[in-house]
């Protein structure tokens, strides 16, 4: 059972309890977590807290209910990897058939046109496209930085929708003049970005229960900054209590550079410079060997498992099983939008359960499984699994009811876990985060969003030099 953060209340029976403030109800299936499924079950928030579950019948009265109509239930999924901002370059075409260092080349001069309005416009229509995908909690990694506040825009973005945001302030000090990819115009200085993570820890990161705003540090690779930022960021986390998070092993040409520049292979290089805890998770981690493999299980290393960038891509993918089965947490991240070109958990819950079965065969992945991993094992990736990731009572009140066209659906009859998954495409009819109902009948109740992609597509066309 989860720490409930709240106060003991003693047990008073001449007050009335207050009423939950959304009740969802009717469901075909309530998932509650990994262990535990109701029938026909409903789920009571409270204080934007899961107050209560349970099957048919005994649901309590609500200020607010909301009826599932016989649609699955799952707790929010929860993406731990994702580059917002490259919404704004999509499917760039110069781009989509390079390799990862060919792509990233290619992109990272359109990249040093961000600004504040572009960072904020991009968040805003990515958070709703999570939203629509059964997302309730994302992480950020923005790591382009050619001008100063551009964290500060996305999370006032998450709080104009009220989306639970995890913004990691990424970073990149070497630039190609220096040895590394980007041009100089993207990276900084050590000293520039050590002084802004302080600032925006003390600014933004909320570390109390139920937090809808959290801050991470997120050197953006091995091969793009140095290694004295590695070990000061480290650092910088522990003396903060806040996460880590970076790419690892993501690609053949990272052995390379690393074996080239430090010496070593990756996974050394990032053990020595202070970062093997269970502070941190990685992004993709397709490379590493067994031994290294179990070393990162060992101490509690998280992997942010990113299955259609790395298809499109065609670097490989992680041993996702045999992670699972050595212990370490693994979630699943949607990846660049403009790698991936979606930003829909569903799909990539899907997709890892179409890869885990391709790679190891089909008993190596259930759909079962992929939900685990977008939600409880996302959550632990995040550091917060007490409260996300399931629909126990004391955890965030975080949810979807999701939607599959009933021609879709037809002849699933035994198992809607599997017909989730397996069947499609589904979408999100109703997302509740922190209690509140951002998507209603599958459409975002997001006052700003029409007049976000307006700007979005007039900044876009300006960045891409499309007339």
């Amino acid at each position: 059972m989860p720490h409930d953060p709240r106060p003991h209340v003693p047990h008073n029976p001449d007050v009335t309890p207050a009423l939950p403030d959304l009740l969802v109800k009717d469901a075909s299936l309530l998932v509650v977590d990994g262990e535990r499924e109701l029938p026909g079950g409903w789920v009571a928030l409270t204080d934007g807290r899961v107050s209560a579950v349970g099957g048919p019948g005994g649901e309590p009265e609500a200020r607010r209910t909301v009826s599932a109509g016989g649609r699955l239930v799952t707790p929010g999924l929860v993406n731990t990897h994702h580059h917002i901002y490259q919404n704004l370059t999509r499917s760039y075409a110069p781009a989509v058939n390079g390799s990862l260092f060919d792509w990233l080349t290619t992109l990272y001069p359109l990249w040093a046109a961000l600004d504040e309005e572009a960072v904020h416009v991009s968040a805003y229509v990515g958070m709703a496209e999570l939203l629509m995908g059964g997302c309730t909690t994302s992480m950020d990694h923005l790591y382009v930085h050619p001008r100063p506040h551009l964290i500060d825009a996305e999370i006032r973005a998450a709080r104009d929708i009220g989306f639970r945001f995890h913004a990691t302030r990424g970073s990149m000090t070497r630039s190609v003049d220096d040895g590394g990819l980007p041009p100089r115009s993207v990276t900084q200085t050590d000293e520039e970005v050590l002084a802004d993570s302080e600032r925006l820890i003390a600014a933004h990161h909320d570390p109390a229960p139920g937090a809808l705003v959290r801050v991470a540090l997120a050197p953006c690779s091995p091969f793009s900054v140095t290694k004295e930022l590695m070990t000061a960021t480290a650092e910088l986390a522990e003396r903060h209590d806040v996460r880590l998070h970076t790419h690892l092993v993501e690609d053949p040409d990272e052995d390379t550079y690393c074996q080239e520049v430090y010496g070593c292979r990756p996974v050394e290089y990032f053990e020595d410079a202070g970062w093997m805890s269970d502070r941190t998770w990685v992004a993709h981690c397709i490379h590493p060997d067994d031994g290294e493999l179990r070393r990162l299980a060992a101490a509690g290393v998280g992997v942010a498992h990113c299955p259609s960038s790395n298809m499109l891509i065609g670097g490989g993918t992680a041993r996702v099983r045999e992670m699972r089965e050595l212990g370490l947490p693994v979630g699943i991240g949607c990846d660049g939008s403009a790698s991936t070109d979606h930003a829909s958990l569903w799909m990539e819950t899907r997709a890892a359960l179409l890869l885990g079965r391709y790679r190891g065969g089909p008993t190596a992945m259930t759909a079962r499984d992929a939900l685990d991993m977008a939600t409880r094992g996302s959550a632990q990736c995040l550091g917060r699994a007490d409260e996300l990731g399931h629909l126990r009572p004391g955890a965030c009140a975080d949810l979807v009811v999701w939607d599959l066209h009933e021609v879709a659906l037809a002849g699933a009859l035994s198992d809607p876990v599997e017909a989730w998954l397996r069947c499609g495409p589904a979408r999100a009819w109703t997302t509740v985060v922190a209690g509140r109902v951002l998507v209603d009948r599958g459409e975002p109740v997001l006052p700003g969003l029409a007049d976000a992609l307006r700007d979005h597509a007039r900044i876009a066309r300006r960045m891409q030099a499309v007339v």
